[in-house]
């Protein structure tokens, strides 16, 4: 290169920190080592180098969770890219910005299936906002724009970028300069459609709200609990986004999803009036698209989404309102609702989670639901709990108190092995908050070796395995739909408080609930990584009270 030359990576990696990168997660490989070469140049970009491509793409779509703005993930082509995909399939779901960039073949060997060569564009089309490849290095900073704008945009999501190496050593004009930063489109809310809603909520007599999902913030959660509060109105948050708002708010209803209150179903079920905020009303919140149903005869459905797209795409929906969720939540709480009578049961649904989620007591030896109950007492209230899919994750879902926002890390679309990358990059992102990662041992052992990229950066984190040895989700279909024939569900597991010391962490093997508060105790006045290796009881498979027996002898009645 020349002072008047600099090659295409360089520039590249200046278009990524004008748009605000600020640290990139990637397992390096040759065909972006250029990329790699420059990135030294800029220091404000840290690169934290992890030890598998899922665990990567899973720390990317953390980041974005918990920044708003998209995590950035660098991969190689091949093996690189299909293991990263997994995270790109969460933040598509998930609805969080995120963009993936994979090294990829030179331009010369394309469509010659050359050495680990992956039609890149068809390959993740179908599970990300926008594919391409960048092939002239003079538009890379049209690109880079363009990947940050709509990823950002409407709902937010994955954007994948493929990178022919030969094109990254190309030089470029040193003149050429990124583009300006890209910012989140302001999207206003129609006065009217406001206007009409509150008629709606005037005339309802059982209302209920389900909130959180895309483009939900800190405003939103402010002002919707404000608006939500003045005039009793119940809220539910949608499966996996209960940081949607305080758990102390007086009308917090309770969580949708897997293993919800009845009381709150059937509350969802008998509301006349449901308006679904930020939610896609997705399969695991609607139960399967029947809470409400997909026409909610006797229901009038409100839906109020950032992307247009979402809007009457799977449900009827009588009202849509296609606005930013923060400018919604704010408007709302500063819209005159004087003819509003306010409603008792926003009070009343709180009190009936308030019983749901506290622990009772139990005679197993190790009750989780009294381990989740320590921990919101020896814990800070703004704690951070991430964790992968699972029945384990159902007793923090139910008796955690997510009090701060961000506050729960949980990919929606029910990925295992996303808990503990997650718990990475949430301890370097907030470095001065506790981090958790709730793992199941299947769980664990899908990306339990980010335990090595924290200890490589320092991060602090708890890390608690629930070891049931067996694939306990899949345990529980299995028994209810051909009990007592067990096949493919049961693990042989290592020591994972073993396993654990192995990467540098202090750790604890506990069998009683009385073991696990003391190990906490501890944990909780050291630093670096602490893991606690809890052995539970299959038999007590879900946190929704199920058990094998109970599950084979209901299965048994019904054959």
């Amino acid at each position: 290169m020349t002072d008047s030359t600099r090659t295409a990576a360089a520039l590249l990696v200046d278009c990524l920190a004008v748009q605000g990168a600020t640290r990139i997660f990637t397992v390096p490989g040759e065909s972006f080592l250029a990329v790699l070469d420059a990135l030294p140049d800029r220091p404000e970009i840290e690169v934290v180098t992890c030890r598998q491509e899922g665990g990567v793409a899973f720390m990317a779509c953390a980041d974005g969770a918990m920044t708003g703005a998209p995590g950035v993930a660098f991969v190689t082509r091949g093996p690189g890219a299909t293991n990263a995909s997994i995270g790109v399939h969460v933040a598509h779901q998930d609805s969080q910005p995120m963009i993936l960039f994979v090294g990829d073949v030179a331009r010369g060997m394309q469509g010659r299936e050359g050495f680990q060569e992956v039609d890149f564009t068809a390959f993740f089309s179908p599970i990300c906002k926008w594919a391409a490849r960048i092939d002239d290095p003079l538009r890379i900073p049209e690109y880079i724009a363009r990947a940050y704008a709509t990823a950002i945009s409407g709902r937010p999501g994955p954007v994948v970028l493929a990178l022919p190496e030969d094109m990254l050593v190309e030089a470029v004009p040193a003149s050429l300069a990124p583009r300006p930063q890209a910012l989140r489109p302001a999207q206003a809310v129609c006065p009217d459609a406001m206007r009409a809603l509150f008629d709606m909520i005037a005339d309802a007599a059982s209302p209920i709200a389900i909130i959180g999902g895309a483009g939900w913030n800190t405003k939103a959660r402010y002002y919707f609990e404000q608006f939500a509060q003045s005039i009793g109105l119940p809220v539910a948050t949608a499966f996996r986004r209960q940081d949607a708002i305080a758990p102390d708010s007086p009308v917090y209803a309770g969580n949708l999803g897997y293993g919800p209150n009845p009381q709150l179903v059937e509350r969802v079920r008998n509301a006349d009036l449901v308006i679904a905020v930020g939610a896609r009303l997705g399969e695991a919140t609607t139960d399967g698209y029947t809470l409400p149903t997909l026409e909610h005869p006797g229901q009038t459905l409100v839906h109020i989404h950032p992307d247009p797209e979402e809007l009457g795409r799977v449900y009827r929906t009588d009202l849509a309102l296609c606005c930013a969720m923060d400018e919604f939540a704010e408007c709302a709480a500063l819209w005159d609702h004087s003819d509003i009578i306010p409603f008792d049961a926003g009070a009343e649904a709180h009190a009936e989670w308030l019983a749901w989620a506290t622990p009772q007591p139990s005679d197993a030896a190790i009750d989780l639901a009294g381990c989740v109950g320590a921990m919101r007492e020896m814990l800070p209230a703004d704690t951070i709990i991430c964790n992968g899919a699972g029945n384990f994750a159902g007793w923090w879902h139910r008796y955690w108190r997510y009090a701060a926002y961000p506050g729960q890390l949980a990919p929606t679309c029910g990925a295992m092995g996303y808990g503990v990358p997650a718990a990475v990059a949430a301890a370097l992102r907030f470095p001065d908050r506790t981090v958790v990662a709730v793992a199941g041992d299947g769980d664990f052992l899908m990306n339990g070796q980010e335990l090595a990229t924290a200890a490589q950066y320092g991060a602090n984190l708890i890390v608690v395995v629930v070891d049931n040895g067996a694939y306990g989700t899949i345990r529980m279909h299995q028994e209810r739909e051909y009990p007592g024939r067990v096949s493919a569900t049961a693990l042989a597991n290592p020591d994972f408080a073993m396993l654990g010391a192995a990467y540098g962490a202090w750790s604890a093997r506990v069998e009683t609930t009385a073991q696990f508060i003391t190990a906490l105790e501890e944990a909780k006045g050291r630093s670096g990584i602490r893991l606690i290796h809890a052995l539970t009881e299959l038999e007590r498979i879900a946190a929704s009270g199920a058990t094998i027996t109970g599950l084979r002898a209901r299965a048994n009645r019904t054959a």
